[in-house]
Protein backbone atom coordinates (compact mmCIF):
# COMPACT_ATOMS: atom_id res chain seq x y z
CA UNK A 1 0.00 0.00 0.00
CA UNK A 2 1.93 3.44 -1.34
CA UNK A 3 1.44 5.65 1.38
CA UNK A 4 -0.11 8.91 1.06
CA UNK A 5 1.64 12.40 -0.10
CA UNK A 6 2.73 14.22 2.22
CA UNK A 7 1.14 17.62 3.14
CA UNK A 8 3.07 20.79 2.65
CA UNK A 9 3.67 22.33 6.00
CA UNK A 10 2.30 25.38 6.89
CA UNK A 11 5.15 28.45 7.34
CA UNK A 12 5.85 29.56 10.78
CA UNK A 13 4.59 32.65 11.58
CA UNK A 14 6.11 35.09 14.18
CA UNK A 15 6.28 38.53 15.05
CA UNK A 16 8.75 39.65 13.21
CA UNK A 17 7.10 38.49 10.08
CA UNK A 18 3.76 39.99 10.72
CA UNK A 19 5.63 43.53 11.29
CA UNK A 20 7.52 43.04 7.87
CA UNK A 21 4.59 41.93 6.10
CA UNK A 22 2.98 45.55 7.87
CA UNK A 23 5.87 47.42 6.15
CA UNK A 24 5.36 46.18 2.87
CA UNK A 25 1.47 46.73 2.89
CA UNK A 26 2.37 50.69 3.86
CA UNK A 27 5.02 50.61 1.18
CA UNK A 28 2.68 49.06 -1.23
CA UNK A 29 0.22 51.62 -0.29
CA UNK A 30 2.31 54.61 -1.04
CA UNK A 31 3.05 53.14 -4.43
CA UNK A 32 -0.55 52.52 -5.23
CA UNK A 33 -1.53 55.83 -3.87
CA UNK A 34 0.90 57.66 -6.12
CA UNK A 35 -0.45 57.11 -9.23
CA UNK A 36 -3.78 58.95 -8.35
CA UNK A 37 -2.40 61.81 -6.18
CA UNK A 38 -1.14 63.95 -8.76
CA UNK A 39 -4.29 63.57 -10.80
CA UNK A 40 -6.37 66.27 -9.05
CA UNK A 41 -3.23 68.79 -8.72
CA UNK A 42 -1.90 68.39 -12.61
CA UNK A 43 -3.33 72.31 -13.17
CA UNK A 44 -1.01 73.20 -10.41
CA UNK A 45 2.00 71.35 -11.38
CA UNK A 46 1.53 72.55 -14.86
CA UNK A 47 1.66 76.11 -13.62
CA UNK A 48 4.81 75.41 -11.26
CA UNK A 49 7.05 73.61 -14.70
CA UNK A 50 5.59 76.21 -17.04
CA UNK A 51 4.08 72.68 -19.18
CA UNK A 52 2.01 72.70 -21.98
CA UNK A 53 -1.31 70.75 -21.99
CA UNK A 54 -0.06 68.21 -23.90
CA UNK A 55 3.22 67.89 -21.62
CA UNK A 56 1.61 67.85 -18.43
CA UNK A 57 -0.53 64.11 -19.04
CA UNK A 58 2.73 62.94 -19.26
CA UNK A 59 3.08 63.33 -15.37
CA UNK A 60 0.91 60.30 -14.91
CA UNK A 61 1.51 58.22 -18.04
CA UNK A 62 5.14 57.96 -17.75
CA UNK A 63 4.28 56.54 -13.92
CA UNK A 64 1.98 54.03 -15.45
CA UNK A 65 4.10 52.84 -18.20
CA UNK A 66 7.10 52.51 -16.25
CA UNK A 67 5.32 50.31 -13.50
CA UNK A 68 2.96 48.35 -15.81
CA UNK A 69 6.64 47.36 -17.26
CA UNK A 70 7.88 46.23 -13.76
CA UNK A 71 5.29 44.54 -12.04
CA UNK A 72 4.94 41.26 -13.75
CA UNK A 73 9.29 41.46 -14.17
CA UNK A 74 9.41 41.31 -9.94
CA UNK A 75 8.27 38.05 -9.62
CA UNK A 76 11.95 36.90 -11.16
CA UNK A 77 13.78 39.89 -9.39
CA UNK A 78 12.33 38.45 -6.38
CA UNK A 79 14.07 35.09 -6.65
CA UNK A 80 17.40 36.47 -7.88
CA UNK A 81 17.81 38.78 -4.82
CA UNK A 82 15.29 37.83 -2.37
CA UNK A 83 12.01 40.14 -1.18
CA UNK A 84 14.57 41.45 1.26
CA UNK A 85 16.59 42.74 -1.16
CA UNK A 86 14.13 44.03 -3.83
CA UNK A 87 12.11 45.35 -1.70
CA UNK A 88 14.20 47.47 0.20
CA UNK A 89 15.86 49.03 -3.25
CA UNK A 90 12.78 49.71 -4.56
CA UNK A 91 11.43 51.59 -1.35
CA UNK A 92 14.32 53.65 -0.77
CA UNK A 93 14.77 53.82 -4.51
CA UNK A 94 10.79 55.37 -4.92
CA UNK A 95 11.77 57.29 -1.85
CA UNK A 96 14.95 58.95 -3.84
CA UNK A 97 12.80 59.42 -7.16
CA UNK A 98 9.64 61.06 -5.13
CA UNK A 99 12.41 64.09 -3.59
CA UNK A 100 13.63 63.92 -7.22
CA UNK A 101 9.70 65.08 -8.09
CA UNK A 102 9.39 67.52 -5.71
CA UNK A 103 12.78 69.51 -6.82
CA UNK A 104 12.16 69.35 -10.56
CA UNK A 105 12.72 72.79 -12.23
CA UNK A 106 11.62 71.31 -15.69
CA UNK A 107 9.18 69.18 -16.81
CA UNK A 108 11.47 66.88 -18.48
CA UNK A 109 13.08 66.64 -15.31
CA UNK A 110 9.28 65.79 -14.06
CA UNK A 111 8.70 63.02 -16.65
CA UNK A 112 11.93 60.85 -15.89
CA UNK A 113 11.68 61.39 -12.17
CA UNK A 114 8.01 60.25 -12.11
CA UNK A 115 9.32 57.26 -14.69
CA UNK A 116 11.89 55.94 -12.33
CA UNK A 117 9.64 56.42 -9.52
CA UNK A 118 6.96 54.45 -11.08
CA UNK A 119 9.08 51.53 -11.68
CA UNK A 120 10.65 51.24 -8.88
CA UNK A 121 6.85 51.20 -6.76
CA UNK A 122 5.96 48.62 -8.66
CA UNK A 123 8.66 46.07 -7.11
CA UNK A 124 6.80 46.61 -3.58
CA UNK A 125 2.99 45.78 -5.18
CA UNK A 126 3.51 42.45 -6.34
CA UNK A 127 5.60 41.13 -3.35
CA UNK A 128 3.21 41.92 -0.74
CA UNK A 129 0.49 39.87 -2.41
CA UNK A 130 3.18 36.72 -2.54
CA UNK A 131 4.30 37.62 1.17
CA UNK A 132 0.20 37.48 1.90
CA UNK A 133 -0.31 34.10 -0.04
CA UNK A 134 3.42 32.47 1.24
CA UNK A 135 4.21 33.18 5.02
CA UNK A 136 1.10 33.66 6.49
CA UNK A 137 -0.91 29.66 6.73
CA UNK A 138 -4.32 29.45 5.24
CA UNK A 139 -6.15 30.01 8.48
CA UNK A 140 -5.08 33.50 8.86
CA UNK A 141 -6.44 34.67 5.08
CA UNK A 142 -9.33 35.88 6.95
CA UNK A 143 -7.26 38.68 8.27
CA UNK A 144 -4.54 39.23 5.58
CA UNK A 145 -6.21 39.07 2.29
CA UNK A 146 -8.93 42.31 3.73
CA UNK A 147 -5.74 44.03 5.02
CA UNK A 148 -3.97 43.64 1.06
CA UNK A 149 -7.86 44.19 -0.63
CA UNK A 150 -8.21 47.25 1.94
CA UNK A 151 -4.73 49.02 0.56
CA UNK A 152 -5.16 47.75 -3.18
CA UNK A 153 -8.55 48.85 -3.27
CA UNK A 154 -8.15 52.30 -1.02
CA UNK A 155 -4.68 53.73 -2.13
CA UNK A 156 -6.28 55.28 -5.58
CA UNK A 157 -9.54 56.06 -4.10
CA UNK A 158 -8.44 58.51 -1.64
CA UNK A 159 -5.22 59.44 -4.15
CA UNK A 160 -7.55 62.67 -5.67
CA UNK A 161 -8.86 63.15 -1.83
CA UNK A 162 -4.78 63.94 -0.69
CA UNK A 163 -3.37 65.22 -3.49
CA UNK A 164 -6.23 67.77 -3.52
CA UNK A 165 -5.62 68.51 0.19
CA UNK A 166 -2.08 68.95 -0.36
CA UNK A 167 -1.68 71.15 -3.50
CA UNK A 168 -4.47 73.10 -1.73
CA UNK A 169 -3.22 73.65 1.68
CA UNK A 170 0.43 73.16 1.03
CA UNK A 171 1.88 72.97 -2.26
CA UNK A 172 1.77 70.58 -5.34
CA UNK A 173 5.76 70.18 -3.79
CA UNK A 174 4.27 68.05 -0.81
CA UNK A 175 2.13 65.09 -3.07
CA UNK A 176 5.92 63.73 -3.77
CA UNK A 177 7.61 65.63 -0.33
CA UNK A 178 4.95 63.28 2.07
CA UNK A 179 6.73 59.71 0.64
CA UNK A 180 10.20 61.00 2.08
CA UNK A 181 10.22 60.22 5.59
CA UNK A 182 7.85 57.77 5.21
CA UNK A 183 10.14 55.63 2.65
CA UNK A 184 13.16 56.16 4.94
CA UNK A 185 11.38 54.16 7.55
CA UNK A 186 9.91 51.43 5.45
CA UNK A 187 13.57 50.91 3.78
CA UNK A 188 14.97 50.74 6.57
CA UNK A 189 12.67 48.34 8.19
CA UNK A 190 12.00 46.08 5.27
CA UNK A 191 16.08 45.31 5.48
CA UNK A 192 15.78 45.03 9.00
CA UNK A 193 12.81 42.95 9.16
CA UNK A 194 12.01 40.52 6.05
CA UNK A 195 13.87 37.19 6.15
CA UNK A 196 10.97 35.64 4.36
CA UNK A 197 13.52 33.64 1.46
CA UNK A 198 17.06 34.08 0.56
CA UNK A 199 18.56 34.96 -2.82
CA UNK A 200 19.56 32.43 -6.04
CA UNK A 201 21.91 34.31 -7.59
CA UNK A 202 22.77 32.07 -10.20
CA UNK A 203 19.20 32.93 -11.83
CA UNK A 204 21.00 36.36 -12.93
CA UNK A 205 23.10 34.72 -15.17
CA UNK A 206 19.80 33.40 -17.54
CA UNK A 207 18.45 37.08 -17.17
CA UNK A 208 16.38 37.57 -20.46
CA UNK A 209 18.01 40.94 -21.81
CA UNK A 210 15.93 40.59 -25.20
CA UNK A 211 12.47 39.30 -23.66
CA UNK A 212 13.29 42.70 -20.88
CA UNK A 213 13.19 44.40 -24.20
CA UNK A 214 10.22 42.85 -25.78
CA UNK A 215 8.15 43.59 -22.37
CA UNK A 216 9.06 46.77 -22.38
CA UNK A 217 7.89 47.37 -26.27
CA UNK A 218 4.77 45.44 -25.78
CA UNK A 219 3.84 46.53 -21.75
CA UNK A 220 4.61 50.19 -22.07
CA UNK A 221 3.11 50.34 -26.10
CA UNK A 222 0.07 48.95 -24.77
CA UNK A 223 0.04 51.19 -21.63
CA UNK A 224 0.52 54.41 -24.01
CA UNK A 225 -1.98 53.77 -26.16
CA UNK A 226 -4.35 53.21 -24.26
CA UNK A 227 -3.63 56.33 -22.60
CA UNK A 228 -3.32 58.57 -25.20
CA UNK A 229 -5.71 57.01 -27.65
CA UNK A 230 -8.59 58.06 -26.85
CA UNK A 231 -7.57 61.84 -26.87
CA UNK A 232 -5.88 61.77 -30.58
CA UNK A 233 -8.40 60.00 -32.06
CA UNK A 234 -6.69 56.38 -31.95
CA UNK A 235 -5.04 55.14 -35.19
CA UNK A 236 -5.45 58.67 -36.96
CA UNK A 237 -2.35 59.86 -35.02
CA UNK A 238 0.46 58.75 -36.87
CA UNK A 239 2.49 58.47 -32.95
CA UNK A 240 0.04 56.03 -31.46
CA UNK A 241 -0.14 54.08 -34.54
CA UNK A 242 3.17 53.27 -34.93
CA UNK A 243 3.75 52.43 -30.81
CA UNK A 244 1.20 50.62 -31.55
CA UNK A 245 3.20 48.43 -34.27
CA UNK A 246 5.83 48.21 -31.58
CA UNK A 247 4.06 47.26 -28.94
CA UNK A 248 2.38 43.98 -31.42
CA UNK A 249 5.66 43.10 -32.11
CA UNK A 250 6.89 43.01 -28.66
CA UNK A 251 3.79 41.30 -27.89
CA UNK A 252 4.98 38.13 -30.01
CA UNK A 253 8.22 38.25 -29.04
CA UNK A 254 7.33 38.56 -25.07
CA UNK A 255 5.10 35.51 -25.16
CA UNK A 256 7.86 33.15 -27.82
CA UNK A 257 10.22 33.92 -25.43
CA UNK A 258 8.35 32.80 -22.39
CA UNK A 259 7.01 29.68 -23.76
CA UNK A 260 10.66 28.82 -24.89
CA UNK A 261 12.99 29.70 -22.60
CA UNK A 262 13.94 27.52 -19.27
CA UNK A 263 13.50 30.45 -17.51
CA UNK A 264 11.60 33.54 -18.68
CA UNK A 265 11.39 36.94 -17.68
CA UNK A 266 7.19 36.21 -17.23
CA UNK A 267 5.87 32.33 -15.81
CA UNK A 268 2.83 31.91 -17.57
CA UNK A 269 2.60 28.69 -16.29
CA UNK A 270 0.51 30.11 -13.53
CA UNK A 271 -2.38 30.34 -16.39
CA UNK A 272 -2.95 26.47 -16.22
CA UNK A 273 -4.67 26.76 -12.78
CA UNK A 274 -8.59 27.22 -13.85
CA UNK A 275 -9.11 29.52 -10.68
CA UNK A 276 -6.12 31.70 -11.07
CA UNK A 277 -6.94 32.39 -14.58
CA UNK A 278 -10.42 33.39 -13.95
CA UNK A 279 -9.08 35.08 -10.94
CA UNK A 280 -7.22 37.27 -13.18
CA UNK A 281 -9.96 38.23 -15.79
CA UNK A 282 -12.08 38.74 -12.42
CA UNK A 283 -9.00 41.18 -11.64
CA UNK A 284 -9.20 42.98 -15.08
CA UNK A 285 -12.53 44.00 -14.59
CA UNK A 286 -12.19 45.26 -11.10
CA UNK A 287 -9.75 47.19 -12.17
CA UNK A 288 -11.71 48.85 -15.07
CA UNK A 289 -14.52 49.35 -12.57
CA UNK A 290 -12.08 50.69 -9.46
CA UNK A 291 -9.92 52.98 -11.81
CA UNK A 292 -13.01 54.04 -13.69
CA UNK A 293 -14.91 55.18 -11.29
CA UNK A 294 -12.55 56.96 -9.54
CA UNK A 295 -12.14 58.69 -12.56
CA UNK A 296 -15.62 58.90 -13.18
CA UNK A 297 -16.68 60.81 -10.01
CA UNK A 298 -14.12 63.63 -10.10
CA UNK A 299 -14.59 64.13 -13.67
CA UNK A 300 -17.94 64.44 -13.92
CA UNK A 301 -17.77 66.83 -10.37
CA UNK A 302 -15.26 69.33 -12.00
CA UNK A 303 -16.69 69.65 -15.36
CA UNK A 304 -20.45 69.44 -14.74
CA UNK A 305 -20.34 70.54 -11.15
CA UNK A 306 -17.77 73.32 -11.03
CA UNK A 307 -16.01 71.71 -7.73
CA UNK A 308 -12.21 72.31 -6.67
CA UNK A 309 -10.05 69.70 -6.12
CA UNK A 310 -10.58 70.09 -2.19
CA UNK A 311 -14.12 69.99 -3.04
CA UNK A 312 -14.61 67.02 -5.50
CA UNK A 313 -11.64 65.16 -2.40
CA UNK A 314 -14.32 66.09 0.22
CA UNK A 315 -16.80 64.20 -1.78
CA UNK A 316 -15.31 61.54 -3.04
CA UNK A 317 -13.30 60.62 -0.04
CA UNK A 318 -16.99 58.48 1.01
CA UNK A 319 -15.83 55.33 -0.98
CA UNK A 320 -12.97 55.17 0.75
CA UNK A 321 -14.55 55.56 3.94
CA UNK A 322 -17.05 52.70 3.30
CA UNK A 323 -13.73 50.36 2.37
CA UNK A 324 -12.48 51.32 5.01
CA UNK A 325 -15.31 50.66 7.27
CA UNK A 326 -16.17 46.73 5.40
CA UNK A 327 -12.80 45.67 5.64
CA UNK A 328 -13.28 43.93 8.96
CA UNK A 329 -16.78 42.77 7.53
CA UNK A 330 -15.20 41.33 4.29
CA UNK A 331 -12.69 39.21 6.39
CA UNK A 332 -15.56 38.20 8.26
CA UNK A 333 -17.51 37.12 6.00
CA UNK A 334 -14.86 34.86 3.89
CA UNK A 335 -14.37 32.48 6.87
CA UNK A 336 -18.69 31.89 6.88
CA UNK A 337 -19.56 32.36 3.16
CA UNK A 338 -18.45 29.91 0.13
CA UNK A 339 -15.84 32.51 -1.49
CA UNK A 340 -17.97 32.05 -4.75
CA UNK A 341 -21.11 33.09 -3.14
CA UNK A 342 -19.72 36.39 -1.79
CA UNK A 343 -17.70 36.78 -4.92
CA UNK A 344 -21.48 36.91 -6.78
CA UNK A 345 -22.84 39.47 -4.02
CA UNK A 346 -20.08 41.93 -4.25
CA UNK A 347 -20.27 41.26 -8.33
CA UNK A 348 -24.39 42.35 -8.03
CA UNK A 349 -23.65 45.37 -5.09
CA UNK A 350 -20.95 46.55 -7.44
CA UNK A 351 -23.51 46.60 -10.68
CA UNK A 352 -26.37 47.86 -8.41
CA UNK A 353 -23.92 51.40 -7.19
CA UNK A 354 -23.52 51.74 -10.62
CA UNK A 355 -27.27 51.44 -11.56
CA UNK A 356 -28.40 54.07 -8.85
CA UNK A 357 -25.91 56.53 -10.90
CA UNK A 358 -28.39 55.74 -14.43
CA UNK A 359 -30.68 58.69 -12.89
CA UNK A 360 -27.93 61.17 -12.93
CA UNK A 361 -28.70 65.23 -13.39
CA UNK A 362 -26.42 68.18 -13.68
CA UNK A 363 -27.78 68.51 -10.26
CA UNK A 364 -26.58 65.63 -8.60
CA UNK A 365 -24.06 66.73 -5.37
CA UNK A 366 -22.71 65.07 -2.55
CA UNK A 367 -26.36 63.95 -1.22
CA UNK A 368 -27.04 62.29 -4.11
CA UNK A 369 -23.74 60.46 -4.43
CA UNK A 370 -23.87 59.52 -1.45
CA UNK A 371 -25.12 55.84 -0.97
CA UNK A 372 -23.77 55.17 -4.47
CA UNK A 373 -20.47 55.50 -3.14
CA UNK A 374 -21.14 53.44 -0.07
CA UNK A 375 -22.43 50.91 -2.01
CA UNK A 376 -19.49 50.83 -4.08
CA UNK A 377 -17.29 51.32 -1.45
CA UNK A 378 -18.92 47.79 -0.01
CA UNK A 379 -18.97 45.71 -3.21
CA UNK A 380 -15.63 46.46 -3.67
CA UNK A 381 -13.77 44.85 -0.43
CA UNK A 382 -16.41 42.09 -0.82
CA UNK A 383 -15.29 41.21 -4.23
CA UNK A 384 -11.58 41.83 -3.51
CA UNK A 385 -11.32 39.42 -0.30
CA UNK A 386 -12.61 36.33 -2.36
CA UNK A 387 -10.29 37.38 -5.41
CA UNK A 388 -7.70 37.34 -4.23
CA UNK A 389 -7.95 34.46 -2.31
CA UNK A 390 -9.59 32.25 -5.50
CA UNK A 391 -6.70 33.56 -7.43
CA UNK A 392 -3.69 33.06 -5.44
CA UNK A 393 -4.97 30.28 -2.90
CA UNK A 394 -4.97 27.53 -4.52
CA UNK A 395 -1.40 27.93 -6.44
CA UNK A 396 1.63 25.94 -5.41
CA UNK A 397 4.10 28.38 -3.51
CA UNK A 398 6.64 28.27 -5.90
CA UNK A 399 4.62 29.85 -8.10
CA UNK A 400 2.73 32.70 -6.02
CA UNK A 401 5.69 35.10 -6.71
CA UNK A 402 5.43 35.15 -10.41
CA UNK A 403 1.79 34.94 -10.82
CA UNK A 404 1.54 37.70 -8.13
CA UNK A 405 2.91 40.21 -10.72
CA UNK A 406 0.93 38.86 -13.38
CA UNK A 407 -2.22 39.20 -11.04
CA UNK A 408 -1.67 42.67 -10.01
CA UNK A 409 -0.71 43.40 -14.29
CA UNK A 410 -4.14 42.28 -14.77
CA UNK A 411 -5.46 44.64 -12.38
CA UNK A 412 -3.55 47.96 -14.06
CA UNK A 413 -4.38 46.70 -17.43
CA UNK A 414 -7.88 46.44 -16.64
CA UNK A 415 -7.47 50.04 -15.23
CA UNK A 416 -5.94 51.36 -18.18
CA UNK A 417 -8.63 49.44 -20.86
CA UNK A 418 -11.28 50.69 -18.83
CA UNK A 419 -10.08 54.15 -18.85
CA UNK A 420 -9.90 54.41 -22.48
CA UNK A 421 -12.53 53.21 -23.56
CA UNK A 422 -14.31 55.13 -20.84
CA UNK A 423 -12.88 58.45 -22.31
CA UNK A 424 -13.63 57.52 -25.94
CA UNK A 425 -17.04 56.66 -25.03
CA UNK A 426 -17.68 59.40 -23.11
CA UNK A 427 -16.47 61.95 -26.36
CA UNK A 428 -18.79 59.57 -29.18
CA UNK A 429 -22.07 59.72 -26.78
CA UNK A 430 -21.62 63.50 -26.25
CA UNK A 431 -21.37 64.27 -29.50
CA UNK A 432 -23.95 62.28 -30.66
CA UNK A 433 -26.57 63.31 -27.28
CA UNK A 434 -25.57 66.85 -28.95
CA UNK A 435 -26.65 66.25 -32.19
CA UNK A 436 -30.28 64.79 -31.84
CA UNK A 437 -30.94 67.01 -28.42
CA UNK A 438 -29.97 69.89 -31.74
CA UNK A 439 -32.30 68.48 -33.93
CA UNK A 440 -35.47 68.84 -31.65
CA UNK A 441 -34.76 71.96 -31.04
CA UNK A 442 -35.68 73.79 -34.26
CA UNK A 443 -37.92 77.30 -34.72
CA UNK A 444 -40.99 74.54 -35.47
CA UNK A 445 -40.58 73.60 -31.37
CA UNK A 446 -42.62 76.46 -29.52
CA UNK A 447 -40.63 75.46 -25.83
CA UNK A 448 -37.26 75.75 -27.82
CA UNK A 449 -38.50 79.36 -29.53
CA UNK A 450 -40.15 80.65 -25.49
CA UNK A 451 -36.91 79.85 -23.73
CA UNK A 452 -34.75 81.53 -26.27
CA UNK A 453 -36.70 84.39 -26.50
CA UNK A 454 -36.81 84.69 -22.65
CA UNK A 455 -32.65 84.65 -22.82
CA UNK A 456 -32.92 87.10 -25.32
CA UNK A 457 -34.90 89.62 -23.46
CA UNK A 458 -32.49 89.24 -20.31
CA UNK A 459 -29.44 89.57 -22.43
CA UNK A 460 -30.75 92.31 -24.16
CA UNK A 461 -32.08 94.18 -20.83
CA UNK A 462 -28.37 93.74 -20.00
CA UNK A 463 -27.40 95.52 -22.97
CA UNK A 464 -25.94 92.59 -24.70
CA UNK A 465 -26.62 91.51 -28.78
CA UNK A 466 -29.72 89.20 -27.24
CA UNK A 467 -30.39 86.94 -30.27
CA UNK A 468 -27.05 85.87 -30.73
CA UNK A 469 -26.26 85.42 -26.93
CA UNK A 470 -29.79 82.88 -26.50
CA UNK A 471 -28.57 80.81 -28.90
CA UNK A 472 -24.87 80.58 -27.32
CA UNK A 473 -26.49 79.76 -24.08
CA UNK A 474 -29.06 77.33 -25.84
CA UNK A 475 -25.51 75.73 -27.44
CA UNK A 476 -24.13 76.10 -23.47
CA UNK A 477 -27.26 74.14 -22.15
CA UNK A 478 -27.53 71.16 -24.89
CA UNK A 479 -23.34 70.84 -23.98
CA UNK A 480 -24.14 70.15 -20.61
CA UNK A 481 -27.07 67.92 -21.11
CA UNK A 482 -25.17 65.80 -23.73
CA UNK A 483 -22.61 65.52 -21.21
CA UNK A 484 -24.48 64.38 -18.27
CA UNK A 485 -26.21 61.70 -20.88
CA UNK A 486 -22.96 60.82 -21.86
CA UNK A 487 -21.82 59.37 -18.15
CA UNK A 488 -25.57 57.61 -18.12
CA UNK A 489 -24.70 55.71 -20.87
CA UNK A 490 -20.81 54.67 -19.08
CA UNK A 491 -22.59 53.89 -15.99
CA UNK A 492 -25.02 51.68 -17.56
CA UNK A 493 -22.23 50.26 -19.59
CA UNK A 494 -20.68 49.07 -16.20
CA UNK A 495 -23.57 48.22 -14.82
CA UNK A 496 -23.86 45.38 -17.43
CA UNK A 497 -20.53 44.58 -17.33
CA UNK A 498 -20.23 43.73 -13.60
CA UNK A 499 -23.86 42.24 -13.69
CA UNK A 500 -22.80 40.37 -16.59
CA UNK A 501 -20.08 38.46 -14.29
CA UNK A 502 -21.84 37.57 -11.16
CA UNK A 503 -22.68 34.19 -12.50
CA UNK A 504 -19.54 33.86 -14.36
CA UNK A 505 -18.60 33.82 -9.65
CA UNK A 506 -19.82 30.34 -10.00
CA UNK A 507 -16.58 28.83 -12.29
CA UNK A 508 -14.46 29.17 -9.92
CA UNK A 509 -13.34 26.07 -7.69
CA UNK A 510 -13.16 26.60 -3.81
CA UNK A 511 -9.52 26.42 -2.40
CA UNK A 512 -8.24 23.36 -0.80
CA UNK A 513 -7.68 23.79 3.08
CA UNK A 514 -4.35 23.81 3.53
CA UNK A 515 -4.19 26.95 1.09
CA UNK A 516 -1.35 27.66 -1.32
CA UNK A 517 0.76 24.76 -1.91
CA UNK A 518 -2.55 22.15 -2.12
CA UNK A 519 -2.90 22.58 -6.19
CA UNK A 520 0.51 21.01 -6.08
CA UNK A 521 -0.55 17.74 -5.92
Amino acid sequence: MSAAPAIPAEPELTPRRVLAFLVMVFGMFMAILDIQIVSASLPDIQAGLGASSEEISWVQTSYLIAEVIMIPLSGFLARVMSTRLLFTLAAAGFTATSFLCATSSSITEMIVWRGLQGFLGGGMIPSVFAAAFTIFPASKRSLVSPMVGLVATLAPTVGPTLGGYLSHTLSWHWLFLINVPFGIAVSLAAFSLIDFDKPDWKLMGKFDWWGLLALAAFLGGLEYVLEEGPANDWFADHLVALVAAVMAVGCVATFWRAFTRDEPLVDLSAFGNVNFAVGSLFSFVMGAGLYGMTYLYPLYLASIRGLDSLQIGETVFVSGLAMAVSAPLAGFLSTRLDLRVMLLLGFVGFASSSWMLTGLTADWDFQELLWPQILRGLSLMICMVPINNLALGTLPREKVKGASGLYNLMRNLGGAMGLAVINTMLTDRQDLHYARLSESLNWSNPEAVRQLDLMAANLTAQGLDGATGALAQMAGRLQGQAAVMSFIDVFLLITVLFAGLAATALLMRKPAANGAGAAAH
